[in-house]
Parts: structure tokens; sequence; C-alpha cells
């Protein structure tokens, strides 16, 4: 070998072995098992319960009072904070807390399906003859579901409302499109954390006419004296009911939006647990990213047992470390976001689900929507008997006991300080994975050391990445770009 070579071999050797490091850098560590911190949680949820049970956040009062700030992200930027820091609870236990969630999380669930229900059947009615129309009109005449159920989020956004801004908690719901806020005069107003919205305050207030593009967009409207009035109704019986308008929206600091249509309600029933309203982020023309033409938005869930306090972004770039995944659109229904999932792997093995269970199909049926207003992540339930066979397969040497509601696999833990588990990561159409911290999936249930899978089958063919799974990751929508980005411990 001349020197030439000699010198060659030499660079080769040093560009593999540096290459080797910055991949071993950049690229993930596919790793097996996740480590819990079993006392940590539980020495959460006992603090919880040890003030008065009105009031089991202490700092309450400080997180409802204190100012709004900016993000460093995006000066249009809202503040987030979980349900229990804006409202707390009067739960008696963790474990009655628990039980409530998952009530609300299960009629969650079913309004989403019953939105698409409605859509199909106005699918098949317009495949009908006249004839056949008539008879199946009576059928079709049900309320408009939204996509949030009872208005009831476990996550509130701090928005600014008219000129001068009024502060109000507004529900954050990726699974609606109409924004909506109560109003004075109440007909019929249920209890809020903040004071009624009252037009008059407020100069930038305008009624919109019934000609307008934004009247002809919603789901169910009237006219009265040429003014659009809207009505969302809910499927526990719950409804916002009054004039549709328009209004300057305020964020976080200064910068703020002109003639945003909103729900101004007068008659508004339902358990909506102290939210003025609510913040649509769907897919939709009414919603409010759709509304101020936003290339992208994002939120971070911090965990909803915390006074923590995150943000809801604008027009801010994924991060660069983000783990991304193409979005798709149901060209039946606006609304929901659904991210192309193509399996699930635990302990590093994918698990044999079809292919055809996570996608969407030309009829606008089956997908796998991201939701902030669910919960629990819902799978189809073959898929997720397969996941749960393979976490059970996996976690044989922990001491289980009895499922809780929607909960079938669950594990006493009481005498344990850590445990590892195995991982559950969701494997997208890009190749790109997303492994899911062991505190995303299995939860404390009681404050006892009782945990659980917190997946749940559903006989339904929608699949729903739920907020449990998303807390401490900032979740990004790429509009633009048609791209979900997500970036763990970025809140």
């Amino acid at each position: 070998m001349g020197k030439m070579g000699f010198l060659l071999a030499i660079f080769f050797t040093f560009f593999s072995i540096f290459s080797s490091l910055i991949l071993a850098r950049t690229l993930p560590v596919s790793s097996k098992t996740a480590l819990l911190d079993v006392f940590a949680t539980v020495q959460k949820t006992q603090e919880l319960f040890s003030f008065n049970s009105q009031s089991v956040l202490p700092s309450k009062q400080r997180v409802h009072d204190q100012e709004p700030f900016v993000s460093s992200g995006s000066s249009l930027s809202f503040q987030l904070h979980p349900r229990l820091s804006i409202r707390g609870t009067s739960n008696n236990d963790y474990r009655e807390l628990t039980l409530d969630r998952l009530n609300r999380d299960s009629t969650r669930v079913k309004a989403l399906q019953t939105r698409l229900d409605l859509v199909f059947q106005s699918i098949r009615k317009s495949d009908l003859t006249p004839l056949e129309t008539e008879l199946e009109a009576e059928k079709l005449e049900v309320p408009v579901i939204s996509g949030t159920s009872q208005g009831s989020g476990e996550y509130f956004c701090r928005v600014g409302i008219g000129h001068p801004p009024s502060q109000a908690y507004m529900v954050l719901d990726t699974g609606s499109d109409v924004n909506w806020v109560q109003c004075a005069p109440c007909a019929d107003c249920y209890q809020q954390a903040d004071p009624i919205f009252d037009p008059l305050s407020s100069s930038s207030f305008s009624q919109l006419t019934c000609g307008t593009q934004q009247c002809r967009s919603l789901d169910v409207s009237e006219c009265h004296n040429n003014n659009c009035l809207y009505e969302v109704s809910y499927g526990d019986g719950s409804y916002t009911v009054g004039d549709f308008v328009t209004e300057t929206i305020t964020f976080g600091g200064s910068a703020s939006v002109n003639n945003v249509a909103i729900g101004c309600g007068h008659n508004n029933e339902g358990l909506f647990v102290g939210a003025a309203g609510l913040i649509g982020l769907g897919g939709g023309s009414l919603s409010f990213p759709s509304q101020i033409n936003a290339s992208s938005f994002s939120y971070c869930l911090v965990d909803r047992d915390s006074d923590s306090a995150s943000t809801l972004e604008f027009d801010s770039a994924i991060p660069p470390y983000a783990v991304t995944a193409p979005l798709v659109r149901n060209p039946k229904l606006e609304t929901y976001r659904y991210v192309e999932l193509t399996g699930i792997s635990v302990a590093g093995d994918l698990l044999p689900i079809p292919l055809s269970t996570f996608q969407l199909n030309d009829n606008g049926d089956g997908g796998i929507i991201v939701d902030s207003g669910t919960a629990v992540t819902r799978l189809q339930t073959d898929a997720y008997n397969s996941l749960r066979d393979a976490f059970v397969k996996g976690t044989k040497n922990l001491p289980t006991t009895n499922g809780v509601a929607l909960f079938d696999t669950c594990y006493d833990l009481r005498s344990m300080k850590s445990v590892e588990v195995p991982t559950v990561s969701f494997h997208f159409s890009n190749s790109k994975e997303l492994a899911l911290p062991a505190k995303n999936y299995l939860i404390p249930v009681d404050s006892s050391g009782t945990f659980c899978l917190a997946f749940a089958p559903t006989s339904s063919s929608l699949g729903i990445i739920g907020n449990v799974q998303q807390q401490g990751t900032r979740v990004s929508f790429d509009l633009a770009n048609s791209l979900i980005g997500f970036s763990s411990n970025k809140c």
C-alpha cells in the first residue's frame, strides 16, 4: 500500500467512526422496556386529596388570577391549563375522580362516532330515490353532534374575547369546528369560572347576516330579521343556541385577530364544567385555525393532575427533532384530524395487526384520529386484544388485580417504587416511530397503587389517539404540509 492509499485508509476509518458517533447521537435508540416511577405517581394522586375536596389544588385561585403570558415560540399563543387546575373537583378520592373521567370519556367517544354515523346516513340518503328519501327523512332529523361531549374537555385555553378583551377559559377541542361563548343576556346559562361575556361591552361585536359565507357554513342555522342564528347540539342533550357573530380574539400577549366568527350563546344547557365556551381546532372552514388562516398550530398537554400551564400556539414550526407523520383528510368529514398510523409495537416487536385496521377508506370510514378531548386511546377490538396480550406477556412478573371501568388490564403496584414495563410505540407510514413514556399508557386509577393499561377496545371502525398518550408532548399540526409532529417533553 502506497502512502496515498495509507492516508485514504486512515481517512475512511476516521470517517466511519465519526459517522457512527453522529448516528448514535441523532437516531433514537430502540428500547424494549420503559421505566415507570410508581412511588412519585402515587404520591401525586395522594397529594391531590390532602386538601379540602372543593379546592383540590391549593394554587387553583393563583392559576385563575394570574396574568396571561406569551410563549417564546409564538406571539399567537393562548395559555393552556388542565381542567382540574381551574375548577378543582368535588370527588372524594382519586378513584372516584378517575371513574368520572372515564364516564365522560365514554360519552365523548360515542359522540364522535355519532357524528360520523350522521355523515354516512346523509351519504346513503343521497343515493335513495325521491320516495325513499321522503320515507327516510324523519330518521335523519337528529341533532348535529359536535366533536366534544358535554363540552367537558380536560384542557382549557385562556382567551381574550372582544375589544377591550374579556378573558375567558374555553375548552380546547380538535374534534369541533364551531367556536362559541356564553353571552349576556342569558335565557339559560350554566355556571362558568369567569363572568358571562357581555356583547355591549365590546366595540368589535358584529352580528352576521344570513347571506354570509360563515352562516351558510353552519350545520344548523336559522334566520331571524336577517340575523344568523346557530345551534350546536351534543350527544347527551346538551346544547348551545344564539347569535352567530364576529368578534376580536386576543392571544396571551397583545396580538389579536379581528372578525372571527363565533357563536354568542344565550341559551346553553349541559355539564360544561366551568368553561365559558369552546375553541374548535378541527379541519372545517369555521374552526379557529381555518378562520385565521393559520399555517400550523400546536399544543402541549401537561399532566392533567397538575396546576402547571403550557400553550396553544399558532404559526410556529414543527421542532426539527419531532417525530412526524402524514396527516390525512377525510373528504366526507373535514373536522377530524386523521394520522397515517400503520402499526403498533410492544417491546420492540410489531403486532400482527392488518394495515387495513388503521386505514381511512374511500367511503370515509375507518382511520385513526388525534383528538385532544378523548382521554383514552381507542383501538378496534382485535387490535386492542393484540396489544393487551403482548403487554400482559411482557408483564408476567407484575401482580395483577381486577379491571376498573373500561380498563381490563390492571396491576397492584403498591409495594413497588418503580417497575420496568414493555415499551409501546406507534409506527407511521413514513417509517417514523413514536415511543410512548410508560406514564402515558400505564396510569393510576386510585391512590393505593392500582395502575391500568390506558387503552380500550371499540367496536367502531374509528380509532382515536387520546390525550393520555399525548401528555407531556408538544403535538404540532403543520397544515400547509399535511404533517403532524410529536415532540416529547417539550411543554
